[in-house]
């Protein structure tokens, strides 16, 4: 049975990506800590991130370093927060995220209704960043 990323990622499901390759991709979180926050999947279904080959895991964050380092510079962070936990999807996935302090630490402090517009708007933003940053191979189409 396919896990919900597999279904974001087969476009069964609406998501807003940022990045795209043959192994990982990337998208802005439904319920986000800090603008920005996003969510590094591998393509493959692997259930925890002790499951991943080496390869795999080294892929994935590869792109979530990178993902951060852009996040830094566009949303004008002090830190990037990264999470691996997976209790609420079973395929591995890390959270990356614009830091300002402590407070942006505390994962029950998502907004889980964000306003769509803020969010389409910040894909836009986010994704034009990474293609500014020299990654348009990987960044699909707004």
């Amino acid at each position: 049975m396919s896990t919900l990323f597999t279904k974001i990622i087969n476009g069964e499901i609406p998501g807003r990506f940022v990045w795209k390759d043959d192994d990982v991709v990337a998208f802005l979180t439904i319920a986000p800590i800090t603008q920005g926050h996003t969510l590094v999947v591998p393509r493959e279904e692997v259930d925890s991130w002790t499951d991943a080959t080496p390869e795999l895991l080294g892929k994935v964050m590869d792109v979530a370093q990178k993902i951060g380092r852009v996040q830094e510079a566009t949303f004008d962070a002090k830190r990037v927060g990264v999470l691996m936990e997976g209790f609420e999807i079973n395929h591995l996935h890390v959270h990356v995220w614009p830091a300002y302090s402590m407070a942006d630490f505390e994962v029950h402090n998502v907004d889980h209704h964000p306003d769509p517009a803020v969010m389409d708007a910040t894909a836009v933003k986010f994704r034009a960043a990474l293609r500014n940053a020299g990654h348009e191979a990987f960044v699909p189409v707004d």
